[in-house]
């Protein structure tokens, strides 16, 4: 006690937050979201992946069916919401004696815990993405894939930003939100499909899976810019420039410095003998990356992503990979599960005439998303025999990275709640709708993984395909779901 007086002492604030909320209920709080978040992560994945979706999608349907659009077992302030909406407080009041005087301060506690290691998720998820992105093959990827990225990211961007400002009267910042998180590309879930049909290997696939690499990068620089312009509330365009140069010149220089830190980097780890000998150290280069690229106004996940660049060179990076999933597999989901959970869907109900702007909005958004995407195919030159519209197929599903975008989106406050909501349906669609529509335009395919297929995809992600399993070519770039076998869970969150 006279310990904890000296605190006190030192540290009013933390006195304060003590003697308003009990320490041994907030962590009651905590351990109870927990395992709610755990749970619906694992079910929604599991469910997801039985019928052929990636199991991120299921994480996130999960949080939505545990949070504040359906059960109300995990809700947080920023929504609009207080103690009384959780069911997991009032569980606490049954069986742990919280008292209602008591229950807004743990309620305020629990929800700061659970978004911060939601916001630690992403930086490992940015981490583990950047960790399984190869450098030499984003420069030789060619200029068709490097076309079809650049006009996936400007297209949907424009139109999306311009079309919500003119056509809903959508403020800038918040416009330019939605328009940005139209730029992503899932590359998992189209290179699943496109390996079932035996066409990971043709020129289709190979633009494709290459252009959906670059789109990794890009749409990585735009979240900085625009999350940067949330922060700031309004749209300047000389700071606008000045994010551009430095999230691409803070990429470019880390690389390259990169190329310096890798010996360091291995000589280090070759040194060390306790646990953690090679993932602690790359943990802390990661975070002091994250905190590097803050510094400068950046979000801290493109410092993480570009630690992972960073990495990805060295020798070390097979076992780092491996060594990584674990922490990933235990944070991702509370990020993914938290952005389904803070979600609420109630708002673009059409039978409430208030709520009917925002359905529109999710159509608008829906359908600029899957148009934006389709016409990348048509940007492609020189190649008269090419199925330009499977090439433009494959760019719609957006997966992870349109969640990040979302996620991000809702922790700055930028988004309301329809236009988060929209964001998240547009996910939702386009990820469904990927896999029947390659197969679609892809008619005549053998549906066989061929070895040429299981080259492209290892070179592209840097994993050995289990070719026994085709189902494991589901696994790449998934975050969240493992396979027995460790060659198959090395790439488990790349988007």
């Amino acid at each position: 006690m006279q310990f904890l007086d000296a605190i006190n002492v030192y540290f009013p604030l933390l006195a304060s937050t003590t003697e308003t909320a009990d320490s041994s209920m907030v962590i009651g709080a905590v351990l109870l979201s927990l395992v709610v978040i755990y749970l619906a992560s694992k079910v929604g994945g599991e469910l997801s992946n039985r019928v052929g979706l990636p199991p991120v999608l299921g994480e996130l349907l999960g949080g939505v069916v545990v949070g504040i659009s359906v059960l109300h077992l995990l809700v947080f302030p920023e929504g609009g919401t207080d103690s009384s909406n959780s069911l997991i407080m009032t569980f606490l009041q049954m069986t742990a004696g919280l008292t209602p005087e008591a229950t807004p301060a743990v309620f305020a506690a629990q929800s700061e815990v659970i978004s911060v290691l939601s916001e630690l998720g992403v930086i490992i998820l940015l981490f583990e993405i950047g960790l399984e992105s190869n450098l030499k093959d984003l420069i030789s990827v060619g200029t068709q894939a490097a076309i079809v990225a650049v006009v996936g990211v400007v297209v949907p961007f424009t139109a999306g930003t311009l079309g919500l400002m003119t056509l809903f009267g959508v403020s800038a910042v918040p416009a330019i939100f939605a328009g940005a998180a139209l730029t992503a590309t899932s590359i998992g879930i189209t290179s699943k499909v496109l390996s079932e049909l035996g066409k990971l290997s043709s020129k289709e696939g190979q633009i494709i899976l290459g252009a959906a690499v670059m789109d990794d990068v890009l749409g990585i620089i735009v979240l900085a810019v625009v999350a940067s312009l949330a922060k700031d509330g309004a749209v300047d365009v000389s700071n606008v420039i000045y994010l551009i140069i430095s999230a691409s010149g803070f990429l470019i220089g880390s690389v390259v410095l990169g190329n310096i830190f890798n010996k360091a980097f291995v000589a280090i780890a070759d040194q060390l003998k306790t646990r953690g000998e090679l993932v602690i150290p790359a943990l802390i280069f990661a975070f002091a990356m994250a905190y590097f690229a803050s510094v400068i106004q950046l979000e801290a996940i493109l410092g993480a992503f570009a630690a992972g660049l960073v990495l990805e060179e060295t020798d070390k990076r097979k076992e780092l990979q491996k060594q990584v999933v674990p922490i990933a597999d235990m944070l991702v989901p509370i990020f993914f599960v938290t952005v389904g959970a803070k979600t609420d869907l109630g708002v673009l109900n059409p039978a409430i005439p208030s709520n009917r702007e925002g359905l529109i909005i999710a159509i608008f958004l829906i359908a600029v998303a899957i148009i934006g995407k389709v016409i990348t195919g048509f940007s492609v030159f020189g190649q008269p025999e090419i199925n330009r519209l499977a090439i433009g197929v494959g760019m719609v599903p957006r997966g992870e990275v349109g969640l990040v975008f979302a996620g991000v989106g809702a922790a700055s406050g930028v988004l309301s709640k329809s236009l988060g909501a929209a964001i998240i349906m547009m996910v939702i669609t386009t990820t469904f709708l990927a896999p029947p529509l390659l197969r679609f335009v892809f008619p005549e395919s053998d549906n066989l993984v061929t070895d040429s297929d299981k080259l492209i995809l290892e070179n592209a992600t840097g994993t050995p395909l289990n070719l026994e399993n085709p189902q494991s070519v589901s696994t790449v770039n998934d975050s969240n779901n493992h396979d027995d076998n460790p060659d198959s869970g090395d790439n488990s969150s790349k988007t």
